[in-house]
């Protein structure tokens, strides 16, 4: 089964980005995918795509010309020429001169090889895999050459998407060479990533990236994947640490500042987002959010609303009811009571019930705009839905009374009495206003 999703890079990566095969000489491998950067000869005339050998060398083909027939070798030596120059029916006619039953182990195992190099230039990836077996099966092939052809059949299955067969061959890749590299180890676990074995996956993930030098960015990002699935946070951080280092992408930064916050590191999580947010990285609405949200939760009022009231301004964030509650949120923790009004007010308007304007009434109460308050409790009233009709009433008759309307304020305390989470403060007013009102 193929598995989509985040890694769907993985075969591309593998195809064109591994490095050559240990102990190899780097002739015999599908370019971009295990080969040397050296070009093939007249790269300029020929398709990079197949070329499998270079001039004056086999490509793999044996370690010694002399170990052939000096007979042999001159018509083997004729193919060769045929092959490089892309004379692929040139180079089976002059095959077919070799009697395959009067050849050594070795001369075979050549010959197969150069019939699988033909096919494979002809696109015919199945019939270049039953070659390069049958030169396996000679058991001619010096040691370095065997693992070069086991490793281009699981090439070769990759290309067809066929993770069984690319894990099976790539293992017993494994038990021929002394020094796997990181490309063959990332392979391996690509493999079995797609065949959703993430525990097998993990271990050669891992090992890709700790011999390299310098991990490329799809090893590291398989490696990410695979904890993250695992939801192994911790051993998260420093892969995108390193990931930042080398490759500074927005993405990176995101998730390195959601891993710290997914483990309750709340002030590492800020890092990264505000590192972004200085390299101008964060342009969406939502990670401007996102970033807001975290400076206000660390107590970080007076940056979260210039983050807020900047995102607006560049129309970077959409202007809707939870922006404006945010931003005027973060003016009432910086205690800018009189900037919090005009957010707040837009919050209300465009709020589906009343409770953001009882929130405005006790900015305006704060500030002593008794009027305003008055006037933002009756919107509050009239859009209904509250959460707590009695604090409505209760900030009513505070209003009013404090415009010195006794009187008229006894009807709102009355009504806050009548709601269980107001009942004992109303009582309280009501009390007071009565004792004003007999001794006044």
């Amino acid at each position: 089964m193929k598995r989509a999703g985040p890694l769907r890079f993985a075969l591309t990566a593998a195809l064109l980005g591994l490095a050559p095969l240990a102990g190899s000489q780097d002739y015999g491998a599908p370019p971009g995918a295990g080969g040397s950067d050296a070009k093939p000869p007249d790269a300029e005339q020929q398709s990079q795509r197949r070329s499998w050998g270079r001039k004056g060398q086999e490509g793999g083909w044996a370690k010694r010309e002399d170990s052939m027939d000096p007979r042999t070798a001159k018509r083997y030596a004729e193919a060769l020429e045929h092959l490089q120059a892309e004379r692929y029916d040139e180079c089976e006619k002059a095959l077919g001169k070799l009697r395959l039953r009067g050849l050594n182990a070795l001369e075979r195992a050549k010959v197969y090889r150069t019939y699988a190099f033909v096919a494979y230039g002809r696109g015919d990836l199945a019939r270049a895999r039953d070659y390069l077996e049958k030169a396996l099966a000679e058991e001619g092939l010096p040691l370095e050459d065997q693992a070069q052809a086991r490793f281009q059949i699981a090439q070769l299955y990759l290309a067809e998407e066929s993770w069984t067969d690319v894990v099976s061959n790539l293992e017993k890749w494994f038990e021929i060479v002394e020094k796997p590299n990181s490309a063959a180890y990332y392979l391996l676990a690509i493999a079995h990533y797609q065949l959703e074995d993430l525990d097998a996956a993990l271990v050669p993930a891992q090992k890709a990236i700790d011999i390299a030098e310098e991990p490329q960015e799809g090893w590291l990002q398989l490696l990410l994947a695979l904890r993250l699935t695992r939801k192994e946070y911790q051993q998260s951080v420093p892969l995108l640490e390193e990931l930042v280092r080398l490759y500074p992408k927005k993405t990176y930064w995101i998730q390195l500042s959601t891993v710290h916050g997914a483990l309750g590191n709340y002030s590492e999580a800020l890092v990264p987002l505000q590192l972004a947010y200085t390299q101008g990285l964060l342009t969406e609405g939502a990670e401007l959010r996102r970033l807001a949200e975290l400076m206000l939760f660390l107590d970080l009022p007076f940056r979260a609303a210039e983050v807020l009231s900047k995102g607006l301004g560049e129309n970077r964030i959409e202007p809707d009811t939870r922006v404006y509650e945010l931003l005027s949120n973060s003016r009432i923790a910086a205690r800018e009571y009189e900037e919090a009004v005009g957010p707040l007010g837009r919050a209300a308007e465009l709020a589906e019930n009343g409770d953001l304007y009882v929130r405005l009434a006790q900015v305006h109460l704060q500030r002593e705009k008794w009027a305003e308050a008055v006037e933002a409790l009756v919107n509050a009233i009239d859009k209904g839905e509250l959460g707590n009709p009695g604090d409505a009433r209760l900030l009513m008759g505070i209003a009013i009374y404090s415009q010195k309307q006794p009187r008229q304020a006894l009807r709102w305390f009355r009504e806050a009495r009548d709601h269980t989470e107001t009942r004992d403060e109303a009582k309280v007013w009501l009390q007071h206003i009565g004792r004003e009102l007999q001794t006044g």
